[in-house]
C-alpha cells in the first residue's frame, strides 16, 4: 500500500487515558512544549536540514550515513523562511488576481445595469419610432381617402348633370314629337302647309341636338387610381437594425448625465452617454470646463470615459461644463452646458496617499502623528488657489518640547525634513515657548508664545490679498507671516513622534 516504505508508530498516550501511565508515564502534560519532529530513518535525530534534490526535510546522520549524503542541501530554517516567502508571493499574486477579479466583477455588474438602461432606452426609441411610421402613414392615408372622395364627388357631379341635361333635352323632344303627330292628323291642307316648314325645321334642329356622344356617359364608372403600396409594405418587411457603413459621420451629441454631475469641495464630477441609436462610433470625448469667473472654456479631459472628476478648482465658484465626441471622421456638436458650484469652505481631512510613509494617521484621517524622531511632512486633501481660507489644528499630545511647523505647500513639497526647509513651503514652527516663520530654510520673526497640549493653531490663507497669517489659540503670532504668495497651495503639516496633531477644519470666520 501506500505506506508500505513508511515507518509507523504508535499514537503518544494522553494523560488520564487508559493505558496511558496515570500520572504522565514519562510523556509530557497538555501544557507542556511541543515536541520536535524526528526522523523518519534515525529516531533520535530530528530534522535539521532539507534536501533539494528529494524536497524533503532530513538529519544529520541521513547526510553521513544516507542516500542524501551527495544532494544539495541547505539549512532547515533558511529553506523554511525560502518557501514561506514564496508562498507569500504566490499568494499575493494571488491576492492580486482576486483584486482584479472583484473589480472585474464590479465593472461587469455595472455593464449589467448599463445594458439594462440602454435597452430601456433603445425600447423606448424604437416605439417612438415605430409610432412616427405609423402616424406617418394614419396622415397618409386620409390624404389619399381625401383625393378619392374628391374624385367621387366630381364622377357623381358630371353624371348627374348629364342627366339632368339629358332629361330635359328628351322632354322637348317628345313634346315636339307629340305636337307634330297632332299636326299631321290635320285633314285641312292650307292649314297644315302654314306651319309645316316651321315643324320641319324645329324638328331638324332638335334632331341635330342628339349629335354624336351626346349619348354616351362622360365620366366611367372606374377610378384610375392605383396605390402601389408594394415597396412600401417590402420597405416595412426590410425594416430592421442597420450595421455601420462607411463613409462614417461624426458622433451625435452627447447627453450630460445630470443626476450623476456633482461637486465635493473643489472637485467637480460630470457624467454624461451618447444617445440611444446612435449608429456613429465614438473614439473618445472632449471635456471643456471655464475658469470658474465666466472665461473661456479649456479642454480639462480628452479620453474614452464617460465619467470625469476635476480637482483643484476655485472654492465659492460657479463653473460652466460642455462635452463633445469625436472620431475619424471629426469633432461632433457641444452638448448642453451643465452649471457647477463648487463649495464656500473647504472640508478636508490629511491625505494618506502622498503624506511620508513615517506619517501614521487616524480619525478618519483627521488625526496626525509620526514613527519617527525627524520631521516629517503630511498633506490635506484641498488645494487652494483663490479665495480666503482660514482653518484650525489642535495639539492633542506635546512631549519633550518638540517643533511641530503649520502652514501650506506645493504638492511636489519635500516630506522628510521640516515644513519651510525648501522652497515649496511656508511654515510656521513652534516649541513651547516661541515662534519663527520659515521659507527656503530662512527663519524669521521671531516671536514669544508657544504651544502645549491643548493648544490651538490657527491658519489664515488670504489669495485676495496674497498674504499668510498664522495664530495661536485665538490671538495672532506675529506680523503676517508671508506677503506676496500666488499660486495652488494645500494645508501643510510636519510633526515627530513627540506631538499629535486633530485637525479641527476650516471654517468661513477667523479671529
Amino acid at each position: 500500500g501506500p505506506f508500505a516504505k513508511h515507518r509507523l508508530a504508535p499514537p503518544p498516550a494522553h494523560p488520564g487515558a487508559p493505558g496511558g501511565g496515570g500520572d504522565g508515564g514519562g510523556g509530557k502534560g497538555a501544557g507542556g512544549g511541543r515536541k520536535l519532529p524526528t526522523c523518519a530513518e534515525h529516531d533520535l535525530e530530528n530534522y535539521s536540514m532539507y534536501c533539494v534534490t528529494c524536497r524533503s526535510p532530513v538529519c544529520y546522520q541521513c547526510l553521513e550515513e544516507g542516500k542524501h549524503s551527495k544532494h544539495d542541501v541547505k539549512a532547515l530554517g533558511a529553506m523554511w523562511k525560502q518557501h514561506k516567502a514564496q508562498l507569500s508571493q504566490a499568494l499575493n499574486g494571488v491576492s492580486d488576481k482576486a483584486k482584479e477579479a472583484k473589480e472585474f466583477l464590479v465593472q461587469l455588474k455595472n455593464l449589467l445595469q448599463q445594458i439594462q438602461e440602454n435597452g430601456l432606452d433603445y425600447e423606448a426609441c424604437l416605439v417612438a419610432q415605430c409610432d412616427a411610421l405609423v402616424d406617418a402613414l394614419t396622415r397618409q392615408k386620409a390624404k389619399l381617402l381625401t383625393k378619392v372622395t374628391k374624385e367621387r364627388e366630381h364622377k357623381l357631379k358630371v353624371v348627374w348633370d348629364q342627366i339632368n341635361h339629358c332629361t330635359l333635352k328628351l322632354r322637348q323632344s317628345t313634346g315636339l314629337m307629340e305636337y307634330c303627330l297632332e299636326v299631321i292628323k290635320e285633314n285641312d291642307p292650307s292649314g297644315f302647309l302654314q306651319i309645316s316648314d316651321a315643324l320641319i325645321k324645329r324638328v331638324q334642329v332638335s334632331q341635330e341636338q342628339w349629335v354624336k356622344g351626346a349619348l354616351e356617359p362622360k365620366v366611367s364608372a372606374e377610378f384610375d387610381l392605383t396605390l402601389d403600396s408594394e415597396p412600401l409594405l417590402q420597405s416595412i418587411h426590410q425594416l430592421d437594425f442597420i450595421q455601420m457603413k462607411f463613409p462614417v459621420s461624426v458622433p451625435p451629441v452627447p447627453l450630460l448625465q445630470l443626476e450623476k454631475c456633482c461637486t465635493r469641495n473643489n472637485s467637480v464630477t460630470l457624467a454624461w452617454r451618447m444617445p440611444p441609436l446612435s449608429h456613429n462610433p465614438v473614439e473618445g470625448y472632449i471635456l471643456e470646463l471655464d475658469d470658474g469667473d465666466g472665461g473661456q472654456f479649456r479642454e480639462v479631459y480628452v479620453g474614452k470615459e464617460t465619467l470625469c472628476t476635476i480637482d483643484g478648482l476655485h472654492f465659492n465658484s460657479t463653473y460652466n461644463a460642455r462635452v463633445k465626441a469625436f472620431n475619424s471622421s471629426g469633432v461632433g456638436p457641444y452638448s448642453k452646458t451643465v452649471i457647477l458650484q463648487t463649495s464656500d469652505v473647504a472640508w478636508f481631512s490629511f491625505d494618506p496617499s502622498s503624506a511620508h510613509r513615517d506619517i501614521v494617521l487616524s480619525n478618519d484621517n483627521q488625526t496626525a502623528t509620526c514613527n519617527s524622531y525627524d520631521d516629517r511632512v503630511v498633506l490635506g486633501t484641498a488645494a487652494f488657489s483663490k479665495g480666503v481660507h482660514y482653518w484650525e489644528l489642535h495639539v492633542d499630545r506635546y512631549d519633550n518640547h518638540p517643533d511641530p511647523a503649520f502652514g501650506i505647500a506645493r504638492i511636489n513639497v519635500v516630506k522628510d525634513m521640516m515644513l519651510g526647509k525648501d522652497d515649496k513651503a511656508w511654515a510656521m514652527y513652534v516649541d513651547n515657548n516661541r515662534s519663527w516663520f520659515m521659507h527656503c530654510n530662512s527663519h524669521t520673526n521671531r516671536t514669544e508664545g508657544g504651544v502645549s497640549k491643548g493648544a490651538t493653531v490657527g491658519v489664515l490663507l488670504d489669495l485676495n490679498k496674497h498674504n499668510l497669517t498664522f495664530y495661536i489659540n485665538g490671538q495672532q503670532q506675529g506680523p503676517p507671516a508671508f506677503e506676496n504668495i500666488e499660486g495652488v497651495f494645500m494645508p501643510a503639516l510636519s510633526l515627530n513622534r513627540n506631538v499629535q496633531v486633530g485637525l479641527l477644519q476650516s471654517s468661513p470666520t477667523y479671529p
